[in-house]
C-alpha cells in the first residue's frame, strides 16, 4: 500500500488513513528518575501495547497505550519487586497505566502530544514532544513502518504517588521509541 498524505489543513501527515499495528519488537517504553537526588535509576516496561489510528485530518489521528506496571524492570530483580509492593506502586491496586491522545499539533519531524494518562484511578494531562523518524519499508516484507520517538515528564505526587520522598525525585521522565506497521490494504 502506498502512504497516502493525511491532509492536517495547514500540515500534511506522511501517514496513510488507517488502523496502524505497533511493532512490539522494535518498540519501547522506557523511564528516568532521580535517586538521592545525585543519581538517575533508569527503567522500562515490557509489557504494553498501543494503537495509532490516523484519519482523515489531524484532528481525526487518535493513539492508545496500555502498560502492565507488574512489568517494571530496572535490571535490578530485588528493587522491582520492592517496587510494585503496596507501599510504593501497589500494582495489585494500580496494575496499569492508559493514555489517549487529546490533541496532536506539529508537522515535519517535531511534534506534541497532549493526551490524558491514568495511574489506577488517577488521570491527568500529560504533553509529549514527538519526533517523527520518518516511513521505511521492512526490507523482505515490504511492509511499511513508521518511527516516532516521544518524551515526557509526570509529577508521581499528582498521581498519589508520594512514596520515598527524599529517596526519590517526584519528576519521572518517561521515553518512548515506537514503531507501527502501515495497515494492509
Amino acid at each position: 500500500m502506498s502512504t497516502e498524505t493525511v491532509n492536517t489543513g495547514t500540515t500534511a501527515l506522511p501517514l496513510a488513513p488507517g488502523d496502524w499495528a505497533l511493532d512490539p519488537l522494535h518498540s519501547s517504553v522506557g523511564f528516568v528518575i532521580r535517586h538521592l537526588g545525585i543519581s538517575k535509576v533508569r527503567g522500562r516496561f515490557n509489557d504494553f501495547t498501543a494503537a495509532l489510528r490516523v484519519g482523515e485530518t489531524l484532528a481525526d489521528v487518535e493513539v492508545t497505550a496500555t502498560v502492565e506496571i507488574a512489568s517494571i524492570d530496572t535490571g535490578n530483580a530485588d528493587r522491582d519487586a520492592h517496587v510494585k509492593q503496596e507501599d510504593m506502586l501497589d500494582v495489585a491496586r494500580r496494575p496499569r497505566m492508559t493514555f489517549r491522545s487529546t490533541a496532536i499539533t506539529g508537522s515535519g519531524e517535531d511534534w506534541t502530544m497532549a493526551g490524558d494518562l491514568t495511574i489506577g484511578d488517577v488521570t491527568r494531562p500529560i504533553t509529549f514532544a514527538v519526533e517523527f523518524d520518518g516511513v521505511r519499508e521492512f526490507p523482505g516484507t515490504g511492509s511499511r513502518h513508521a518511527g516516532f520517538e516521544a518524551t515526557g515528564e509526570l509529577s508521581r505526587k499528582e498521581f498519589g504517588l508520594g512514596f520515598g520522598a527524599g529517596m526519590l525525585g517526584d519528576t519521572v521522565k518517561i521515553q518512548l521509541d515506537m514503531q507501527f506497521v502501515e495497515p494492509s490494504s
